[in-house]
């Protein structure tokens, strides 16, 4: 996760893949720790082993594995492209990550670890939160789909009927993690409408 509003999505991403008993290879950047602040006014624990409980208590969640990292390792393990994944998610991705992954930067355990994506041809899903987009944002989301991302912004839909926030966040999640084949999230699918006479 980067440093863009909207931490309730990745809170929700972590919550049905734990639930579901899927293994999490978690990086926040630094910027995560400014806007959950701003957010929540909740104070995220810097250090890695601090972070796993951090995070299943926000996602009220125990099952599943996972492993948070600190952004500055860039000698973690998932740096590698010998570290087997289903995928790689962004979410939220600022337009700081996207310009940062599109230039082909890695200085941070996040960047490096979606540039691995992008070479061993893994997929890599970003789900941008930011309105409106300039030209610049449009053009490294542009270079991100060509290099093989995908995107997926959050923009919810209504025809589920959504009833709280969270469901609102949910089809986001749903709709990103379909990008990685997994179906984890309760969510009524569009089921298609009768011809009208």
């Amino acid at each position: 996760m980067s440093g863009a509003s909207g931490l309730l999505y990745a809170v929700r991403t972590i919550k049905f893949l734990l639930r579901a008993n899927y293994s999490i290879e978690l990086v926040a950047s630094k910027a995560t720790y400014q806007v959950w602040q701003a957010e929540q006014n909740i104070r995220m624990p810097a250090d890695p082993v601090k972070q796993e409980q951090f995070w299943r208590q926000q996602a009220d969640e125990w099952g599943g594995k996972l492993t948070c990292h600190a952004a500055t390792n860039v000698g973690a393990g998932i740096a590698s492209g010998s570290f087997r994944t289903l995928g790689m998610l962004v979410i939220p991705c600022s337009m700081s990550t996207v310009a940062k992954i599109s230039a082909g930067l890695s200085s941070s355990l996040l960047e490096r670890t979606a540039d691995v994506h992008l070479k061993e041809r893994r997929p890599l899903v970003i789900v941008p939160r930011e309105t409106p987009f300039s030209l610049i944002h449009l053009r490294n989301l542009t270079t991100l789909a060509e290099a093989g991302a995908r995107i997926v912004p959050a923009i919810p839909a209504w025809y589920h009927n959504p009833q709280t926030i969270e469901d609102l966040a949910d089809f986001v999640v749903a709709r990103a993690l379909d990008q990685l084949g997994i179906d984890c999230v309760p969510l009524q699918r569009w089921q298609g409408t009768e011809p009208t006479a």
